[in-house]
């Protein structure tokens, strides 16, 4: 039996053989050596984020989500709900507390899930948790630095943690400003982190990325700008869209800005495997547009 069990919302941008594959891979490796079992939730549905805020009300959002929750309320009873992607993440969440403080809100969702043909009823009978929640509240820094078999000594990484995984909601006791969890991370793993970093809850535009590619893309070189200046090799972050966007489009923004950007974007789980001795097929770093090739060579080394 496992350590911990979780229910398991992968959300599309990390299923397999999506836009974020490679974080999906790197996680599954990452809790295999922490001995975390994700049971993933039968017949999930899209959270909604790309077009729930669109003018189709706030009722439909909330039922795609409250679908998944009571889904997992029936398939993976008394488990935590654990997302890896912070719009599925925050979607969850959010549906979770409007319908615990609105009664009518939470009669219409079970209404709509009913007229659906669906056999569910949703009653918040679970936490909703990103991934790093779990890592950090769970099990905690002393026991995620335990399998570390090769350390990460001579990379700096700046720790981006982007604006979904810390607002309206956080890791707890962080500062919503200055979050200094992925810091921790790279620290226990045998990175340098780059603790002035100053862009680390800077939004990356992804809302803009195809409606005002200009706006989305200044965004985006501040975030990079900011890592070069401070020293670091390479970018780490919790959420798929900031990853996507800050390493896709820095071609774009080169050509843009006349800018020679070339710095990897990794997960803190593709970090957390390479040093638990995960090769790097495990860490999903084949799924790099930008290599990191720092890692990449730490992970064929032989294991200490």
């Amino acid at each position: 039996m496992a350590r911990k069990e979780y229910s398991f919302y992968p959300g599309c941008s990390s299923e397999r053989l999506t836009s974020a594959s490679n974080y999906m891979v790197s996680v599954e490796a990452m809790c295999k050596k922490l001995d975390v079992q994700l049971n993933e939730i039968p017949d999930w549905n899209c959270c909604g984020a790309s077009i729930g805020y669109a003018e189709g009300g706030e009722l439909p959002r909330h039922v795609m989500n409250a679908r998944n929750l009571a889904i997992s309320e029936q398939a993976n009873k008394g488990q935590d709900v654990v997302a890896t992607c912070a719009a599925c993440w925050l979607g969850a969440k959010e549906t979770k507390d409007r319908l615990a403080e609105d009664s009518d809100l939470l009669a219409e969702t079970n209404e709509a899930l009913r007229e659906a043909g669906m056999n569910l009823q949703y009653k918040g009978e679970q936490e909703v948790r990103h991934m790093v929640e779990v890592l950090i509240e769970d099990l905690g820094y002393d026991e995620l630095k335990k399998p570390v078999v090769k350390p990460l000594e001579g990379i700096k990484f700046a720790g981006y943690v982007g604006c979904q995984t810390n607002r309206p909601f956080g890791i707890a006791g962080e500062s919503f400003e200055n979050p200094k969890y992925l810091d921790r991370l790279v620290e226990i793993v045998g990175g340098e982190p780059i603790e002035k970093y100053d862009q680390k809850v800077t939004c990356c535009g992804g809302a803009l990325a195809f409606s005002e590619p200009e706006k989305s893309q200044a965004q985006i070189k501040k975030i990079i700008e900011s890592a070069y200046d401070h020293g670091a090799e390479m970018i780490v972050t919790p959420c798929p869209v900031c990853q996507m966007n800050v390493e896709v489009y820095q071609g774009q923004i080169n050509k843009r800005y006349g800018t020679k950007f070339n710095i990897p974007v990794t997960y803190y789980s593709q970090l957390m495997t390479v040093a638990y001795g995960g090769s790097a097929k495990e860490a999903g770093l084949n799924g790099q547009i930008i290599r990191a090739h720092r890692l990449e060579e730490i992970a064929a080394k032989a294991t200490r």
